[in-house]
Order: C-alpha cells, then sequence, then structure tokens
C-alpha cells in the first residue's frame, strides 16, 4: 500500500510542473534574444489557432480550426485560409509556387474579401509547414537562415554551410534540444532514413519530403518534456509534446518502423502521432555567433504570380455585378 501511494506521490510530483509556457512566451517579440524570439513568435501563432496539441504519448488531445476554413481564429479577425495564405506571402515564398494552380489568388488573400476557392485549394494541395517555418525565421530576424518551401533545403544548408548557418546539424537521438532548435523528420519515404540515411541524402543535392518543428521549450519547471510548434500539423499550428531523460536528451524518441503492423483500431498500440522518422536536430548558435552571421537571406524569386483579371463581360450574369452580358457567337 505504501508503495502505490508513493508512486502516486511521485506521478503528482512528476506532473506538476507541466505546463504551457506559451501563453506567457507569446509577448516576447521583441527579446534580444533570437532563441526566444523565434518561440515567441511560433507561440503566438500557436494560440491563435486555439493550441492543438499531440501529447507525450502520441495522442491528439485538442483539435482546432483547419487550414481551409473561413473560420476566425483565436485573434478574432483572421480567417484560418487567409492565415495560411499569409504565411507563403509573407515569408516570400509564393513566388517560388508560381506555377502551382490557386497561388496567384492567394498573392492578393489579404486584399480580396471574397473567399477564394483556388487559393483555399492550393492551401490543401500544396504543404506549408516550411513556409510555416520560414515566415517564423522571418518575423523573429533570424540571421543565417534562408527560407525555402521545403525543409530539406535548410536542412542541408545547416550540413553543408556551418559556417554561415544560423544552425548546426545534429543526431536527435544524442542531442539536448534547447528553445529556438528545429526538429525534422522524413515524411513519405517508404524506408525509414533516420539520422545515419539522412546524412547520405544531404551531402548531395535532390529533394525530399521532410517536417520540421520548432523547440520552444524544453524542461521548463524540470518536466521533462520538450514543446515543439509546427505548421501544418493536422491542418493547423500545432503542438507537440516529447519527453526527456534525466541528461535533457529525448527520451526513448519514437522512431517509425519499416516493419510491423500498421496503426488500425485492431491495432491500437502502433497508432501514436509522435513515431515518426526523426533524423536530424538542428541546433541554433549562440547569440554572439549569432551575431557573426549575415542578416537573413531572402529566398530565391521567380515572376510573382498575377490575381486573374476582372472580367469584361460574363455568362451566367449576377444580378447587381455591374459587368456586361457577353455577346452570343454571331451576333453583334
Amino acid at each position: 500500500m505504501r508503495i502505490w501511494i508513493l508512486a502516486l506521490a511521485l506521478l503528482a510530483t512528476s506532473t506538476a510542473h507541466a505546463a504551457d509556457i506559451c501563453p506567457t512566451l507569446r509577448s516576447q517579440l521583441s527579446s534580444a534574444d533570437p532563441a526566444t524570439r523565434v518561440a515567441a513568435v511560433a507561440c503566438n501563432e500557436y494560440m491563435i489557432w486555439y493550441r492543438p496539441f499531440i501529447d507525450r504519448n502520441g495522442r491528439l488531445a485538442n483539435g482546432g480550426v483547419m487550414e481551409a476554413e473561413t473560420s476566425l481564429l483565436g485573434d478574432g479577425y483572421s480567417q484560418a485560409w487567409r492565415r495560411v495564405a499569409g504565411y507563403w506571402q509573407e515569408s516570400g515564398l509564393l513566388r517560388q509556387m508560381g506555377g502551382s494552380a490557386g497561388a496567384g489568388e492567394c498573392a492578393y488573400a489579404g486584399s480580396d474579401l471574397r473567399p477564394s476557392a483556388g487559393c483555399r485549394a492550393f492551401i490543401i494541395d500544396n504543404a506549408w509547414s516550411a513556409a510555416f517555418i520560414s515566415w517564423v525565421m522571418g518575423r523573429a530576424r533570424l540571421p543565417g537562415f534562408r527560407a525555402s518551401a521545403s525543409h530539406i533545403d535548410y536542412v542541408r544548408a545547416a550540413y553543408q554551410r556551418t559556417e554561415t548557418n544560423a544552425y548546426q546539424y545534429l543526431d536527435p537521438t544524442h542531442a539536448r534540444p534547447a528553445t529556438g532548435d528545429l526538429l525534422c523528420y522524413v515524411r513519405g519515404a517508404q524506408t525509414a532514413l533516420g539520422y545515419a540515411g539522412l546524412l547520405g541524402v544531404v551531402q548531395r543535392d535532390g529533394g525530399l519530403n521532410m517536417h520540421c518543428e520548432i523547440v520552444v521549450a524544453a524542461n521548463p519547471g524540470n518536466d521533462s518534456t520538450a514543446y515543439l510548434v509546427g505548421g501544418n500539423v493536422q491542418q493547423g499550428v500545432a503542438m507537440r509534446l516529447l519527453p526527456l531523460n534525466r541528461n535533457g536528451e529525448f527520451w526513448s524518441l519514437p522512431q517509425r518502423m519499416d516493419s510491423g503492423a500498421p496503426c488500425s483500431p485492431d491495432n491500437a498500440e502502433a497508432c501514436n502521432f509522435n513515431r515518426q522518422d526523426w533524423a536530424v536536430l538542428l541546433k541554433l548558435k549562440s547569440p554572439a555567433a549569432l551575431a557573426q552571421l549575415p542578416g537573413a537571406v531572402p529566398p530565391a524569386t521567380s515572376v510573382m504570380p498575377q490575381a486573374p483579371s476582372a472580367p469584361t463581360c460574363c455568362i451566367n450574369c449576377v444580378v447587381g455585378s455591374g459587368v456586361p452580358r457577353c455577346p452570343q457567337a454571331g451576333t453583334p
């Protein structure tokens, strides 16, 4: 009996300190510390998206508004789809997506008050987690970070251009995460790569589907938890909780395996949103090292997609639109 009482007491002690620090951290957008600014920007977005999160056991504990909805977010005025379009616009990455259907309409999402089916389809069809990361880094004014619509670009840059990059390339199973770091996994590959496999990719050119999230806190209040915020997580901006060991390293970081029965109602033990092909921790350099780096480098640009021109006449006309009906063929 005493053993059970002691166990319950220890459990209560270990969970008493667990708390979301984002409600406090979100106000530190002007901090002199680059890592704090990065975390504050990410936290503010997470709060605006109604705080959805994945708990330490890999369960989606709260869902919120989804990416293409017209529902208002927690700031009281942003529609979800317009907010995501803003990540693309303000990061400068929409130019890279000029060939994608709907990109042109997203260029005007902030000024056109009408819902845009084309832009909302673009948001659904194109993964925006890298655009979110790039937007956060731009808002946080982080030097030495090159924005990209693909995570592999700045993961590779951290490996190949260490002297001029804001991040160091580390094995996530042996690194201690801290505020401002990025934890990344490989997605979509048939074979799990892990740290060793990803090394073979970043040493050469080529694409790879990945996903990265920002560490906004690690072990606050000695709660043995890392708190990460990412975009396009369950179709929104969400937080992920991962356990840490006594050394501040990830504790049994759940890795995706190539074998084994998949997640299903009759195999619930395999269901875990935290079980991913975690392959790299990008460690943010010290403020002193960051101060020696050049300012943030703008992304590569192409021709900015143009919004469709306003119609000069209509066939299926709307009463009161002011647009004249198009003449039928063969008529003057």
